[in-house]
């Protein structure tokens, strides 16, 4: 086989790994962007044919300001489609194809994280650590203690410490009630914080979302004011970020 022939058969191999590793985005399909409003849902509209999950069901909304807030992701793509702009779209397509049914299992799984929340793991040391948890964290135990009635244990380390079951039951009570899509966007905020009570707090407008991810942060960004942060680390913390706004903003507008 020639040089030439060597060269090319390289050429074609990096542009399959290419093609793999970086999938071509779907083109733009539609002009206008359009909410409707129908038996108390919202559901969008491309060209004025409704957007579908991947389910196959209807993207409708509880909510005309959500559903109006969904349609301005779809209106700001470009040429192409890029999901990852569009969090909105991604948890309400969750919530509908994968809550939907099965409310009383994620319920579930938000209860077993508030069994082992965050805020009730504290460090050993040092002191400035221990009094930076204290600050963000004391104050959203003391509410959930007064206003949910479910007080915490806290434990040292990593050790699990049981929770009081009258307490999980009081948390399991403050959930329940919630629809499949204020459920997924409860999961999503519990999952990227490892807390139940911090979007809890976010949802009874007791702390902003941003307080809440600031909370959250505590350890990681003690560790990074003394050793600083690498971008892939800051770009992964910018991504679930964005996540954690979008489902702070599905709770606010639905």
């Amino acid at each position: 086989m020639s040089n030439q022939q060597n060269d090319k058969d390289k050429t074609a191999g990096k542009t399959v790994a290419a093609g793999f590793e970086r999938p071509s985005l779907p083109k733009r399909f539609y002009k206008d962007v359009t909410v409707s409003e129908e038996d108390g849902r919202a559901g969008i509209f491309l060209d004025g044919r409704p957007v579908r999950t991947p389910g196959k069901a209807a993207l409708a909304v509880p909510s005309a300001a959500l559903a109006e807030a969904i349609a301005d992701e779809w209106r700001g793509q470009g040429e192409r489609i890029d999901p990852h702009t569009m969090p909105l779209t991604k948890l309400v397509n969750s919530a509908i194809d994968g809550v939907v049914g099965q409310e009383a299992a994620v319920v579930d799984d938000i209860v077993a994280h508030a069994g082992s929340d965050l805020l009730c793991y504290r460090a050993s040391g040092p002191e400035g650590l221990l009094a930076l948890q204290a600050e963000a964290w004391d104050p959203v135990l003391a509410w959930a203690a007064g206003a949910l009635g479910a007080p915490l244990s806290l434990a040292e380390g990593v050790i699990h410490v049981p929770q009081p079951e009258t307490s999980l039951a009081a948390l399991r009570a403050e959930i329940e009630p919630l629809d499949a899509l204020k459920l997924a966007a409860l999961h999503v905020m519990t999952t990227l914080t490892g807390s139940a009570l911090l979007p809890l707090a976010v949802a009874r407008g007791e702390l902003s979302p941003d307080a809440a991810w600031d909370a959250a942060h505590v350890d990681e960004d003690w560790q990074i004011s003394r050793w600083g942060e690498d971008a892939e680390a800051k770009q992964r913390r910018k991504n679930r970020k964005a996540d954690f706004d979008a489902a702070a903003r599905v709770l606010a507008l639905s």
